[in-house]
């Protein structure tokens, strides 16, 4: 069990959109402990909250990412992959209009943001590529109707219903 464990962690570990979704958590890392460094610095009272908050949704949004490639990677179900991904779609674009935020704070090192937009994209083109592979046609019905295959309504009837 621990070896086939060790497997899926290999197989997802190496997928390119997986790495370079490391390197974005990493680089949010970085820049969230510099910019806490300036909002400590150079803000408060009210606006304080603000441009922490703004500091620790990146970080959030950053660390959503891998483990939602991971448990799309660990899956066959077409509904299910699509589910992490449209999560990681709403994470990494939260993550790159929220830098944005933090042009509302007089700070040093606004331009690292536009090092972490540009990963972003990167990691868009890596995604959507990622995305290209899933299998529609391995699915079991989504009810709530979101993620089916073109063509299969939430209410079609389920053959393995009959069986």
């Amino acid at each position: 069990m621990y070896e086939e464990n060790e497997n899926r962690r290999d197989a997802y570990e190496k997928l390119p959109v997986y790495q370079k979704a490391m390197e974005i958590l990493e680089l949010a890392t970085k820049i969230s402990e510099f910019m806490d460094d300036e909002i400590n610095e150079k803000v408060s009272g009210s606006e304080l909250k603000l441009a922490k908050f703004h500091a620790e949704e990146m970080l959030n949004n950053a660390y959503i990412i891998p483990p939602k490639i991971a448990g799309a990677a660990g899956v066959d179900l077409y509904d299910i992959k699509m589910e992490n991904a449209a999560i990681i779609r709403k994470a990494a674009r939260e993550l790159y209009v929220g830098c944005n935020g933090f042009a509302l704070f007089d700070l040093k090192g606004l331009e690292y943001l536009d090092v972490l937009r540009e990963e972003i994209e990167a990691f868009r083109i890596e995604f959507a590529e990622w995305v290209k592979t899933f299998n529609p046609w391995d699915y079991i019905i989504d009810r709530w109707g979101l993620f089916n295959p073109p063509g299969v309504e939430y209410d079609d009837h389920d053959p393995d219903d009959d069986l």
